[in-house]
């Protein structure tokens, strides 16, 4: 799909704040309401725009420990089977393919060091899974939810 520098800029406020209604940003961008409604469901149609969501801070409902996780896994394992698999666990919240010696880089998320060494050996029980090296998170240093594309941040 090809963006005009209007679907750019509606792009831009929505990352900055999603709970903006139609009128707010079209205010910002000179267009009616309506006619921003029918640009977002034309970029969410074609896929630019894949959802809105809520950010929760997880120590807020107490989930205070992460990890990544670096699996290994057996010879013909697909990413479309470490997604199926790591989808089971809800304290997965982000898997990767990655290059290297891993196969995958797991984020965890979990309540205490215990609930992750639960989460772990769930995690480990996969059939295709041979062996995982695990890194404990020790503090948040940067985290944007969705970083905003540097062609993106110049149109506000």
């Amino acid at each position: 799909m090809q963006m005009d520098a209007v679907d750019q800029r509606i792009v831009a406020l929505l990352v900055a704040d999603a709970r903006s209604s139609y009128a707010e940003i079209g205010a910002k961008v000179s267009l009616s309401a309506p006619a921003v409604k029918r640009r977002v469901d034309r970029l969410r149609s074609s896929g630019v725009i894949k959802g809105f969501t809520t950010v929760i801070e997880p120590s807020a409902v107490g989930w205070t420990t992460e990890a990544f996780v670096e699996l290994f896994c057996t010879g013909r394992t697909t990413p479309a089977q470490i997604t199926v698999a790591t989808r089971r666990h809800p304290e997965v919240v982000g898997a990767y393919t990655v290059s290297g010696e891993a196969d995958a880089l797991v984020h965890l998320r979990a309540a205490d060091i215990g609930h992750l060494e639960q989460a772990l050996e769930k995690l480990r029980a996969e059939p295709f899974v041979t062996s995982t090296r695990s890194m404990i998170v020790l503090s948040r240093l940067v985290e944007t939810p969705t970083p905003v594309p540097a062609s993106l941040g110049t149109v506000l």
